[in-house]
């Protein structure tokens, strides 16, 4: 079970490190770079790029949602009656989801959403913002450890 619970751990960790990463590349290196290209080449550039990306973000909320629901199953047990644990992960549960939500948008085809995907800037802003609560939230759980 250890070495199940060990894949787990680094499967979701590494889905984390590549998505939000990309997230913040995208945002802070990509879009910048991509206004100083001619309307025809930004339109190829950015369409190239989100077919391929999407499949990093489908692949990942389906790592995430695996990986995440696995190691919170086996975290229950050592956090029963703990209000704060439950709370705080709950937190980062419900953050998680609006973040798949705005992810997928971002490389959807929806034309009701087409707006959002028209402000990228923001919504990736919105996501990498989010994420990094997320990562504060999983780093105080992980320090505080099981309360006594």
């Amino acid at each position: 079970m250890q070495l199940l619970d060990t894949i787990s751990r680094i499967v979701h960790i590494a889905t984390a490190i590549t998505l939000v990463g990309g997230s913040v590349f995208t945002l802070c290196v990509l879009l910048p770079s991509l206004k100083t290209l001619s309307d025809d080449a930004r339109t190829q550039f950015a369409a190239a790029i989100n077919g391929r990306w999407k499949r990093f973000i489908h692949g990942g909320i389906l790592l995430f949602l695996v990986s995440g629901f696995y190691n919170y199953f086996r975290a229950m047990p050592d956090h029963k009656g703990d209000g704060l644990y439950h709370g705080l992960l709950g937190t980062k549960m419900l953050i998680a989801f609006a973040i798949f939500f705005f992810a997928s948008v971002l490389v959807g085809r929806s034309a009701a959403t087409e707006g959002m995907r028209a402000n990228r800037k923001k919504w990736l802003s919105v996501i990498v913002i989010l994420a990094a609560i997320i990562v504060a939230i999983s780093g105080f759980l992980k320090v505080r450890g099981v309360a006594i």
